[in-house]
């Protein structure tokens, strides 16, 4: 009757592999991300935190070598294009939100900070144009 041996390149459909809970994780994930880069780029001094922290999990095999240069490279262009820095870390694409689930810009924002940010955008809207001021 039905054959379980079909192989995924006959299905007439897309299996989507996250589901509700991992949207509304990357929607908080991407909120927090817009606020530590607004405060990294109103107090550039974090800035070699978050580089050493990177450098870290780089020698430590947390981070491979392809993530460990979009995250440099992005992070590089603090001072003289932070809005590229921005689009790039923000993008809406599966490889940066896997990249932001391992994000090296921890212990940018307090405890205050972290809530205002998830209050103030992630709560409700589920537009993710909307929530980046698009």
């Amino acid at each position: 009757m039905f054959s379980r041996n079909r192989k995924r390149k006959d299905r007439p459909y897309q299996v989507k592999k996250t589901g509700i809970k991992d949207e509304n994780i990357d929607r908080q994930i991407l909120v927090l991300h817009k606020a530590m880069l607004d405060k990294l780029c109103r107090c550039p001094e974090l800035l070699p935190r978050v580089l050493n922290t990177l450098e870290a999990r780089r020698e430590s095999g947390r981070l491979g070598h392809g993530a460990y240069l979009i995250w440099f490279c992005a992070l590089e262009n603090l001072s003289h294009a932070p809005q590229k820095m921005r689009d790039t870390l923000l993008e809406d694409s599966p490889r940066m939100r896997k990249l932001r689930r391992n994000t090296p810009l921890t212990g940018i924002l307090n405890e205050q900070e972290r809530q205002q940010a998830l209050l103030d955008n992630a709560c409700g809207d589920t537009s993710i144009g909307v929530m980046l001021g698009g």
